[in-house]
């Protein structure tokens, strides 16, 4: 698919301006936030115990039509792991960058992202508005420079916590391309029920996972 074949006037996605999404988000993030509470302290001490550095990680993102916003996550890496990102062999094609077995992440950050617990401060950001329980996936500074314009069209919709990548395997894929396919089939097919199903699907693939540890 070429850019010149594609509609790039500015798209405004109707679930920017959702009631329903944004209720959602809302009931969500703040369920995840009482979660964050209970798990916030046996998960705090295990960072600090595994390795030196603060307990939260936090990140400049892209988000809705490319504004900026910190990301927050429990810490999985080591502290100066954003100094040692170009050691690491890249896995994934394309612009995103991804390592399957990345000798940064902690013994602790292991658990933590196989369990998905890393993402829960995350809700705060859904809370705040920044991200929605349901998107694309928040790209970082060093992939957005090298963005087309068919690439920045995910970025008409929230960033999400969980989406079509996330619950369509996203360990197996790789190419950055198919990522943005799903992203833009997410934008075509949306309605406030299809949020409901990928976070009911999100759910079950994250439980199957640590069930499959």
């Amino acid at each position: 698919m070429t850019t010149s074949s594609i509609d790039l006037r500015p798209h405004h996605h109707p679930s920017i301006y959702s009631f329903s999404k944004r209720l959602l988000d809302i009931a969500g993030s703040l369920v995840g936030l009482a979660i964050l509470a209970v798990v916030f302290l046996p998960i705090a001490v295990a960072i600090k115990l595994n390795s030196p550095g603060p307990v939260f990680y936090s990140q400049e993102r892209y988000g809705l039509y490319g504004q900026t916003f910190k990301m927050w996550k429990f810490r999985s890496m080591v502290e100066n792991a954003e100094s040692l990102k170009n050691r690491v062999a890249k896995d994934a094609d394309g612009l995103i960058f991804k390592s399957e077995n990345d000798p940064r992440v902690t013994r602790v950050g292991k658990f933590l992202r196989r369990t998905s617990l890393d993402e829960l401060p995350q809700f705060w950001n859904v809370f705040l508005g920044e991200m929605s329980l349901v998107g694309t996936r928040p790209p970082t500074g060093d992939e957005v420079v090298n963005y087309s314009d068919y690439h920045w069209q995910r970025l008409n919709v929230k960033p999400g916590m969980t989406g079509e990548w996330q619950v369509n395997g996203r360990s197996d894929v790789k190419d950055f391309e198919k990522i943005v396919e799903f992203d833009l089939r997410y934008q075509n097919v949306w309605h406030p029920w299809y949020d409901l199903a990928i976070i009911c699907k999100t759910i079950y693939v994250v439980f199957a996972r640590v069930g499959a540890c």
